[in-house]
């Protein structure tokens, strides 16, 4: 009876998957999905140690998420701009080595964890972020999940009202420079807290004509999160969508990066 599903995860894909006459159609979308530490610039907090930063990075199992939620489909880019965007930087892979990261929490004075206080999610991916908590428990940083209504969790989110970890994400189309203008840059909706040479080479590439120029200072800015871990990057989500027998063209996956049927013109039904 189903002609197009949206967004399956977890063991409903795999239902979805096994359903006679269901064809699977998952799409990368341009949204990446992170963790924000968003008390990093508090130099009371854990987290404003780079290496407690850096442990949760290698706490984190993310091809086994990846494939238990979304069956292997979401792309791990480790960063918070989708790779389809103009003036992207690949960062370097976090490999997953809970031993480094025991070792650099320990070095940082936290051999037996600590309590990382609430951890706000919006309800809808409540999933996603039980898994990267038990990832960080496993690693002694103890968190408790306040899961969100979504409206409400990003009205908080951006009236800073959060403290400690938060579920960021966003779909937005753009560039590097709108993701980073909002989500890095001092000012930015949901910023909490930057650093002056992101700053001050953000105002460059602003206002710098070259193209060539203005990516490399992007490129830069991208490093220099890398540098500081600045982000938890979790995946490039991929929209587990699907079509029933009736369905001839489901426009699923035919505009690169987009989530639902499109252009509604090309969504056909087989013929009787």
């Amino acid at each position: 009876e189903i002609d197009i599903v949206y967004s399956i995860r977890g063991e409903l894909a795999e239902e979805l998957q096994r359903s006679p006459g269901l064809v699977l159609k998952p799409t990368v979308i341009q949204a990446p999905q992170w963790v924000s530490m968003l008390d990093q610039w508090d130099p009371k907090s854990p987290w404003h140690d780079r290496r407690v930063r850096l442990a949760a990075n290698l706490a984190i199992d993310r091809k086994a998420i990846n494939e238990a939620i979304t069956l292997g489909h979401s792309r791990l880019t480790y960063s918070i701009i989708p790779s389809t965007f103009d003036f992207y930087w690949q960062p370097p892979a976090y490999a997953f080595d809970p031993a480094q990261a025991k070792k650099l929490l320990a070095e940082a004075g936290y051999p037996n964890g600590f309590d990382a206080g609430e951890y706000y999610l919006d309800v809808a991916y409540a999933n996603v972020q039980e898994a990267v908590a038990n990832y960080l428990q496993q690693l002694g940083i103890r968190s408790k999940l306040r899961p969100v209504e979504r409206a409400s969790h990003w009205a908080s989110y951006g009236d800073k009202k959060y403290k400690n970890l938060a579920y960021t994400a966003s779909g937005a189309f753009g560039n590097a420079a709108t993701r980073l203008e909002t989500f890095v840059v001092a000012g930015g909706a949901y910023v909490y807290g930057s650093y002056p040479e992101i700053d001050t080479l953000f105002k460059d590439q602003a206002a710098e004509l070259d193209r060539k120029k203005r990516e490399a200072l992007l490129h830069k800015i991208q490093q220099i999160m890398y540098e500081k871990t600045m982000f938890i990057p979790i995946w490039e989500l991929a929209f587990i969508n699907g079509h029933g027998p009736r369905v001839q063209e489901s426009g699923l996956g035919l505009i690169p990066g987009h989530a639902y049927s499109a252009p509604y013109e090309d969504v056909k039904l087989k013929a009787k």
